[in-house]
């Protein structure tokens, strides 16, 4: 059989590990494993019903991308997010955000507006009945839509890996309800700029977004600030 035979595609067949992994990484998402907090293998397997080798694999592949961080003396636990850290995040963030919002604009259609109007229908609801715990996801989801507009697999990867690094610095310094508003504020400013067509006003809308978080993140609700 060569090359030329071989079918396109292959069938998606989620591995153990795979699946672990997965359940790991979103309960470090949602702060159901907070930073710092240790994460006994032993008892990963028995919960997942599941031998040690898949646990191992998924702990290892979550070290790699700087979620977990295992240390000789006191296993492995979950890597704390800082100060200095979230500085570099939303700086990266402030550019990529900028890249993506001006190419998702490009490609823009019917669906995306329409999509990205009921993630903020959605994040609109949750803030009116007070349900913030569901918020952090709906956010993530809208700016996954724009990074998956462009068109590139990496803006998306980089997008998600940026956008898991706060969600994971805000387990320790919440959003409050004002800076939520902001948020969908904002959004409503990058979806009208791409109704638009306004390719630089929408790249200019996410950066400002961006921007604004960065402010409210790592200056007033900084974890042990005072005042």
């Amino acid at each position: 059989m060569t090359p030329k035979n071989w079918s396109p595609t292959l069938p998606k067949v989620k591995s153990k590990a795979d699946l672990v992994y997965e359940q790991l990484r979103g309960a470090i998402a949602d702060g159901n494993l907070r930073p710092g907090q240790r994460v006994n293998m032993d008892e990963l397997a028995r919960a997942f019903e599941v031998s040690k080798i898949p646990v191992r694999e998924a702990v290892k592949r979550l070290e790699s991308e700087g979620l977990l961080v295992s240390r000789v003396h006191s296993g492995v636990t979950v890597a704390e997010v800082d100060l200095t850290e979230m500085r570099g995040v939303f700086l990266a963030r402030e550019t990529i955000e900028g890249l993506v919002a001006r190419l998702a604009a490009e490609n823009a259609d019917a669906e995306l507006l329409s999509n990205l109007e009921g993630v903020q229908l959605e994040m609109s609801t949750a803030l009116g009945t007070g349900d913030l715990g569901t918020l952090p996801e709906l956010n993530s989801r809208f700016h996954g839509l724009l990074a998956e507009a462009t068109g590139y697999r990496i803006l998306t990867e980089l997008t998600e890996q940026l956008l898991l690094t706060v969600r994971r610095y805000r387990v320790v310094a919440p959003m409050d309800d004002l800076n939520w508003r902001s948020v969908l504020s904002e959004h409503e400013t990058i979806i009208t700029a791409m109704r638009e067509g306004d390719v630089r006003a929408t790249a200019a809308a996410a950066m400002a977004h961006t921007s604004s978080q960065a402010r409210h993140e790592i200056t007033e609700q900084a974890p042990g600030k005072e005042g």
